[in-house]
């Protein structure tokens, strides 16, 4: 039951993290938004997010993971209640900070809960969790182009309800209290903050939700601009890079038992910086599919393992670590949103500029994993 709980979980937050660039199309026709409005709904979104993890660890820690869970799968569900019946673009902005808000405790919430039932394979049992987060994004735009016409209400409303459903079964779930030896204590704050090998992880998982929460976000905008249907870019987004990370997932967890967790992800960024640089590169829906499912093939790994070195590395406090490390993921939201709608500017076709974010990013993530290595050889923090 923890491990199906957990699945859900995971599952909700991959359809709310597919569900602004599915729903984007529509709402920028509906309220005559510009790239850059698109891009504060976005940094919103990302605020929630970032505010969420950084303050949901101690929480966990001392509460336990059921507390946040429960708590983050109901703001989810009034944010998707809230959102379809949005009046205007001030609405929209709440709405979606308030699912960014749900989203990022119940990840912080699920990898946490997970990371602790099997610590020697932590990566690989991450990394098979987080494969229904891939095929949560993977049901979104489907469902949306396919059965539901692009509608991003009925979209929202179907989502609201599988939260709702999540929600009843983690009511029910019985799940460890919180443990006394990994609980939050003020006083070894420092001693986790102080460490330059929590703030490296951060920066990795930075860049790294910059460039995929980027592919998410604007990914279905940009091929629209190219001049492909909006419906085929949504399977685009859907069959080619949700997908990508689906398999991706389940090809790198049983790697993972043989592999180092830092080889992986080195690996993994190197194929990012050259698939999504490739990927802006055609008009063709075709080859665009292709190019946007290896890049999902190769961010497939990153965000689990990322957690699961983090989970490694600290032994006490790992909500808290994690919490601390994902926020940072966020803020790479936070930040990239931003920088894609500025240099995008008013027209959709500036997206293509905008969206070499992701190559950048990528080359930037080689470097900081190289710096990484030896630290990650050391002892873990008891």
């Amino acid at each position: 039951m923890l491990i199906l709980a957990a699945i859900l979980a995971i599952f909700v937050y991959g359809v709310i993290a597919a569900m602004l660039g599915t729903i984007l199309p529509y709402l920028s026709q509906t309220f005559g938004l510009t790239p850059e409005q698109n891009s504060y709904i976005a940094l919103a979104q990302g605020l929630g997010l970032a505010v969420a993890s950084v303050s949901v660890g101690p929480l966990i820690d001392n509460k336990g993971k059921k507390t946040g869970l429960l708590l983050g799968l109901t703001l989810i569900a009034i944010a998707l209640f809230t959102l379809p019946n949005s009046t205007g673009y001030a609405m929209i902005v709440g709405a979606m900070a308030l699912l960014g808000l749900g989203g990022g405790i119940i990840v912080t919430g699920a990898n946490a809960l997970v990371s602790d039932i099997s610590e020697a394979r932590r990566a690989t049992v991450l990394n098979f969790l987080n494969l229904f987060f891939g095929l949560g994004g993977l049901v979104t735009p489907f469902i949306a182009a396919n059965f539901l016409a692009g509608n991003a209400i009925y979209m929202c409303y179907l989502a609201a309800v599988l939260t709702v459903i999540t929600l009843a079964i983690h009511s029910l779930t019985k799940m460890p209290p919180p443990s006394g030896e990994r609980s939050f204590r003020l006083s070894e704050a420092g001693q986790l903050v102080g460490r330059p090998v929590l703030w490296l992880l951060a920066l990795f998982l930075f860049l790294y939700v910059a460039c995929e929460v980027g592919v998410w976000n604007w990914l279905a905008l940009h091929l629209k601009a190219q001049g492909i249907p909006e419906s085929q870019a949504l399977n685009i987004l859907s069959l080619g890079f949700a997908l990508g990370l689906l398999i991706g997932r389940m090809v790198v967890a049983p790697i993972l038992i043989k592999v180092r967790a830092e080889t992986a992800t080195l690996w993994a960024a190197v194929f990012m910086a050259i698939t999504t640089y490739a990927m802006l590169q055609t008009t063709d829906p075709r080859i665009a599919w292709v190019l946007v499912f290896c890049a999902g093939l190769a961010m497939a790994p990153v965000f689990p393992t990322t957690l699961a070195m983090v989970g490694n590395t600290f032994r006490k406090m790992t909500a808290t670590a994690m919490g601390i490390v994902i926020t940072s993921g966020w803020i790479g939201l936070v930040v990239s949103s931003p920088i894609i709608g500025t240099i995008a500017g008013e027209q959709a076709t500036g997206l293509k500029q905008g969206l070499l974010v992701l190559p950048v990013f990528s080359v930037i993530m080689v470097l900081v994993n190289l710096i990484l290595r030896p630290m990650l050889a050391r002892p873990a923090v008891e």
